[in-house]
């Protein structure tokens, strides 16, 4: 697809799926988190709260597609254990500001949502937990404002320092897997997709909420190890749901969303669509350049830990070179393997809380 027919394409999502911004937060107030709100003439996030006003701040940042009630689990953990728990509803989610144009979704204005949410809080140096997109712009925070770090837990996307785009992934997309004639974008052929077939990408979804959110997060098996993934034909297929354009009925995982959280998150999809969502891949051209600008190359000299999916066909690191440019830029870097698939602190909640209780304990002495 063209370039001119992509900027059709951001045009109609700028004059449709984007034109609303949320009045109140996606969770409604229980008897284990607050929520609250941060208004700048620039953004407002909505954000869960949880655990003693004076214990030092651990921040949980969410990916695509999810909210914050996709950190319960760790927040009443660590809650316990004395930390602060903060989790934002992260721009174009749930009771966040949803901006129109998808230029507003680069890392450059997710990573100032998150400032300002710290500077609200008192800006004391946190740790900073980040899952799918919550870990580049976890990780572009702790290396372009080290001072705010204490250090930082990524979860099943690595840290790419030269900006987690495209042109970085394919070429370590493992080819024996992949074969470049037919997989030229590999795994990550959805990405792609978005870029190519915005408008569709989002109505797909939105066929039925319910089924789409179901039908994504799920645990992952050992199964599907070695083979490669769906995501890897979704040009091919015509989109992730094929002819269909929605996703077959699926019942949630219950063993990983409570049913009153999986509504709230329905609920919260209905409102704001998927195209803010989704917008988030539009700006490989930004977020390279806003990486660039990062000092020393970008570099992480606080301790970091990765939370690897064993079982992620995406984004695994044990089978592809996907972990190297992390390795190279990390200088105390923790990694550790779990028996699951992408959605980990879904999944393996027990196990991702110990994890990070552990590291925790070693590098922090917290």
């Amino acid at each position: 697809m063209s370039g001119a027919m992509i900027a059709v394409h951001r045009r109609a999502f700028v004059g449709s799926l984007a034109g609303v911004a949320l009045t109140g937060p996606a969770v409604a107030e229980d008897a284990s988190f607050t929520v609250r709100r941060v208004a700048t003439p620039r953004h407002t996030t909505a954000y869960l709260d949880t655990g003693p006003a004076d214990g030092p701040p651990m921040i949980f940042v969410h990916g695509w597609p999810e909210l914050s009630l996709v950190w319960r689990a760790q927040m009443e953990h660590f809650a316990v254990a004395g930390w602060r728990c903060i989790a934002p509803d992260m721009r174009g989610y749930g009771g966040s500001s949803t901006p129109k144009a998808t230029s507003a979704y680069a890392i450059r204005e997710l990573v100032a949502d998150i400032i300002e949410l710290h500077d609200a809080l008192g800006g004391a140096p946190a740790v900073w937990v980040g899952h799918d997109w919550g870990s580049p712009v976890v990780s572009a925070l702790a290396a372009r404002h080290p001072e705010r770090c204490r250090g930082a837990v990524l979860i099943s996307l690595p840290y790419f320092p030269r900006g987690f785009a495209l042109a970085n992934l394919t070429p370590l997309v493992d080819r024996s897997l992949y074969p470049v004639d037919q997989y030229p974008d590999g795994q990550w052929d959805y990405f792609r997709f978005y870029q190519t077939h915005f408008d569709q990408a989002a109505r797909d979804y939105e066929a039925d909420i319910p089924a789409t959110l179901a039908s994504i997060l799920k645990p992952g098996s050992p199964a599907d190890v070695g083979k490669p993934s769906p995501t890897a034909r979704v040009t091919a297929n015509g989109g992730r749901y094929g002819a269909a354009h929605r996703a077959p009925p699926t019942l949630p995982g219950a063993s990983m969303i409570p049913q009153a959280d999986f509504d709230t998150w329905t609920a919260a999809f209905r409102k704001t669509g998927f195209g803010p969502a989704d917008a988030w891949y539009l700006n490989d051209a930004a977020n390279i350049a806003y990486a660039e600008g990062a000092p020393d190359r970008g570099r992480l000299h606080q301790p970091i830990l990765f939370l690897n999916g064993a079982w992620d066909g995406i984004c695994d690191i044990t089978r592809s070179r996907l972990g190297e440019p992390m390795h190279q830029a990390c200088a105390d870097l923790t990694v550790v393997d779990l028996p699951g698939g992408h959605w980990l602190p879904l999944e393996r909640q027990a196990e991702v809380n110990a994890a990070i209780d552990r590291w925790r304990s070693a590098k922090l002495g917290m």
